[in-house]
């Protein structure tokens, strides 16, 4: 039988108007991402997953604004807001202001806020007890070091920042009253987040000062400390400033490579990078082979992706709510990074005594200090 035009003609159209129904219910997301860009390896990356493993599992839109300028960010939240985006992300302190603004603006839009507190009540501001995950790779780089000194570069210098160095410190010294940690930053604008030569510099600085672990809350400048420590992968008991000696050698029977045999005979212990915000252990695999000795010791987990996915989930199922919410070791929003890179590095019986050192703060039996 021959079909009816007419017929063909009105379910063409019923399907094109679903189509466009489709659409605009379909649940969108927008990211701004703060300075160092959203593959940074590091902060921003991890709310990158977050976003994309909501989309994935909500089958929602993400769109991402990365300024290259920060005159550019409050022209890209609102350009969200006036699209009528669902919710829209600011990833870091430096959106503060921006995100704000248009908030209030736009009072029946939802918003997000990460690592500061907005005065706009449809913001959701999502802050992290950071000190607490600096506090157990603190205490692991106490155990492990050789020298008796570690070290701390951070990146902006700023009091967000310091709670890390405030915890990662407060754990050395919880581990070994007599650790020395030197502590530097890349600066005092938002250029230091992007600034790996910096880092690098810092890093040799504090290696001949005798530290044998450096833990890095820079941002993708973090990466400095990871291409030095690559570069020169040990540090050497001849040039060892005066007052320190090495005390230990944790890792004599760690597998190593060719590279570093060679690089490294004699007296000799290797270097570690303490990686921030993702796992940044796969980043010490300098010859592509996770049997022998990698140089990233663990990593400080600053579980951004977890507070996005939640946000988004909230926001999806029509639960949302302003306000400040904060995520620490209880909460499961900070950490550290174990895995197949580093488990030939850290011993059960570190695993078992940081593990206890954890429940301890959850419990409130250790307070870490946040400055």
């Amino acid at each position: 039988m021959k079909p009816n035009m007419k017929s063909v003609l009105t379910l063409t159209l019923i399907a094109a108007a679903a189509s466009v129904a489709l659409a605009q219910t379909q649940m969108r997301v927008g990211m701004a991402y703060d300075a160092g860009g959203k593959f940074d390896k590091s902060f921003n990356e991890s709310a990158y997953n977050g976003a994309a493993r909501a989309a994935k599992t909500f089958g929602l839109q993400v769109k991402d604004f990365e300024p290259t300028d920060p005159s550019q960010v409050v022209q890209g939240i609102r350009a969200f807001a006036t699209d009528g985006f669902d919710l829209t992300i600011g990833v870091g302190f430096n959106n503060n202001a921006s995100i704000t603004q248009v908030a209030k603006e736009n009072p029946d839009l939802s918003f997000g806020l990460i690592d500061d507190v907005s005065s706009a009540p449809n913001v959701a501001s999502l802050t992290f007890k950071e000190e607490e995950g600096s506090y157990l790779v603190g205490y692991l780089a106490a155990l492990n070091s050789a020298t008796g000194v570690v070290g701390f570069i951070g990146g902006m210098d700023i009091p967000l920042i310091h709670k890390f160095e405030a915890g990662y410190a407060a754990g050395a010294r919880a581990a070994k009253p007599g650790m020395k940690i030197v502590a530097q930053y890349v600066g005092t604008t938002p250029d230091a987040w992007n600034n790996p030569s910096k880092a690098k510099e810092i890093a040799s600085g504090m290696r001949s000062k005798g530290a044998d672990i450096i833990f890095a809350a820079a941002g993708a400048s973090g990466k400095g400390l990871q291409d030095y420590i690559k570069q020169v992968q040990c540090i050497k008991g001849a040039q060892l400033p005066s007052g320190v000696k090495f005390g230990s050698d944790n890792f004599a029977k760690v597998a190593k490579s060719a590279g570093y045999k060679a690089a490294c005979a004699g007296n000799t212990r290797p270097m570690f990078f303490i990686g921030v915000d993702s796992d940044q252990n796969y980043l010490g695999d300098y010859d592509n082979n996770p049997a022998t000795m990698n140089h990233g010791l663990t990593s400080m987990l600053k579980r951004v992706d977890n507070a996005v996915y939640t946000l988004i989930s909230e926001v999806k199922g029509n639960k949302f709510k302003g306000g400040q919410r904060v995520f620490g070791l209880k909460e499961g929003g900070v950490g550290y990074a174990m895995d197949k890179f580093n488990r030939t590095l850290i011993s059960s019986a570190q695993i078992a005594k940081v593990e206890a050192i954890r429940q301890q703060i959850i419990a409130g039996k250790i307070v870490v200090p946040s400055k």
